[in-house]
């Protein structure tokens, strides 16, 4: 039996980050399904490091007026710090990502307000019906977080693949303190990411641009 690789190629290729819902929620049994499949991701000595907070509608609502009146008051605090720099190609392709967004939202280059107005859409979760928080032991370092990429991967494309939207969100770990607390997450887990999900908007010009993707010669080196 052939195995089902171009299922997987169709689903890597059409999957974009969302960045306008419709408010529609999701079925709690179809995001259980999509979690069970994404829990099935390999993982360093199978040690599974994952833990998700899955909020519902109403929790979603409650966390994105609080975030988004603390993220305009507070200082940014992330449990993994962020990157130091961008540089080369990486700086490329993430300022080409921002352009494009721009653009498709109607910001001019120069528009620092628009640009900075339009990266607080983040800590509004972007208008998502759901969201779900991912958190991984301190102990396990680099190798935890690792895992925990492979699950935040895996349960994006679960969702994909049953019609659903969604972002990865690095900015949410930016005000770790807020969510630790929110979310009464121990102090031995670090705040890895959140996952903002529902239906996509498919009117809405956010949603309206794809990223470009590097060649497999770009990345790929055979000895």
């Amino acid at each position: 039996m052939t195995p089902p690789a171009p299922m997987l190629g169709a689903l890597l290729r059409n999957r974009a980050s969302c960045r306008a819902y419709r408010p529609d929620p999701v079925p709690r049994a179809l995001i259980d399904s999509a979690l069970r499949d994404a829990q099935n991701v390999p993982s360093w000595c199978n040690s599974q490091p994952w833990q998700v907070i899955a909020c519902d509608t109403a929790e979603t609502d409650r966390l994105r007026a609080a975030l988004y009146d603390h993220s305009g008051t507070s200082t940014a605090q992330s449990d993994i710090p962020f990157p130091k720099s961008y540089d080369g190609a990486y700086g490329e392709r993430r300022r080409n990502c921002g352009w494009q967004l721009y653009k498709a939202v109607g910001i001019e280059k120069g528009d620092r307000a628009g640009s900075a107005q339009q990266m607080r859409e983040n800590f509004r979760l972007f208008g998502a019906p759901h969201f779900m928080l991912i958190t991984t032991p301190k102990a396990l370092g680099a190798y935890g977080a690792l895992d925990c990429g492979a699950f935040v991967t895996a349960t994006l494309l679960a969702l994909q693949a049953r019609g659903v939207a969604s972002i990865a969100m690095a900015s949410v770990a930016g005000f770790s303190p807020f969510m630790r607390d929110w979310f009464q997450i121990p102090q031995e887990r670090d705040v890895l990411c959140g996952i903002a999900f529902g239906y996509a908007d498919p009117d809405h010009p956010a949603n309206s641009f794809r990223t470009t993707r590097a060649t497999a010669d770009d990345v790929i080196t055979w000895r």
